[in-house]
């Protein structure tokens, strides 16, 4: 049984990143990791969401998971982000979180931390990895350690793999076209063992 506490971090407008986060957390319970889904607060006025039936039944949808708060990024071993892409960056409720850790940031909380990020868009080539990098420049700052999947499995030369982090393409009706399930359980299992790497460095 692994010791690893990992929080699954996620913004979904339309249920894909609610599902990757949902399969990470299947793939490091697998791996035996404590794991916490909490999503980030929604900042669009609640007009505008009624006005989107997408957007509306993603919101009822996730209505019961927890709003990630400052405690779970401390009490978290590993963080699994995932995001939709807003013209090759994360979306702005996932960054108005990240910019709001200062305090933790301040007191080395965030310090080896070990990440790793996920996206979405509705074409191929629609930000998704650039979206990636540049989440992982945050963590960066923080002082984190970034578990990107790499080329580590033969899952990660098929749909979805790259070796920045999971990244899928949605059609016009926000269903996924590619099958990425399996690249985000290697994903979210390759960050808990890098995560128990860290914890036991740390022991000795």
């Amino acid at each position: 049984m692994s010791n690893v506490k990992l929080a699954v971090v996620f913004y979904s407008m339309g249920g894909t990143n609610y599902q990757l986060a949902k399969w990470a957390a299947e793939g490091a319970k697998e791996a035996g990791a404590e794991v916490k889904v909490l999503k980030v607060q929604e900042l669009a006025p609640q007009s505008v969401i009624e006005g989107n039936e997408v957007w509306k039944s993603t919101v009822d949808a996730t209505k019961d998971i927890p709003v990630v708060t400052s405690e779970d990024i401390e009490w978290a071993d590993a963080i699994i982000f995932s995001t939709p892409t807003r013209f090759g960056n994360m979306a702005s409720q996932m960054k108005q979180f990240l910019d709001t850790q200062g305090g933790l940031w301040a007191n080395g909380k965030t310090v080896n931390k070990v990440v790793s990020a996920m996206s979405s868009a509705q074409n191929p080539h629609g930000g998704q990895e650039a979206t990636i990098l540049s989440l992982y420049t945050s963590m960066m700052h923080w002082g984190a350690i970034i578990a990107s999947p790499g080329y580590t499995d033969p899952v990660l030369f098929g749909a979805g793999g790259n070796p920045y982090g999971t990244s899928v393409t949605v059609d016009q009706n926000g269903k996924m076209i590619e099958d990425v399930e399996a690249a985000v359980k290697h994903q979210a299992k390759r960050t808990v063992t890098v995560a128990e790497w860290v914890k036991k460095g740390n022991r000795e």
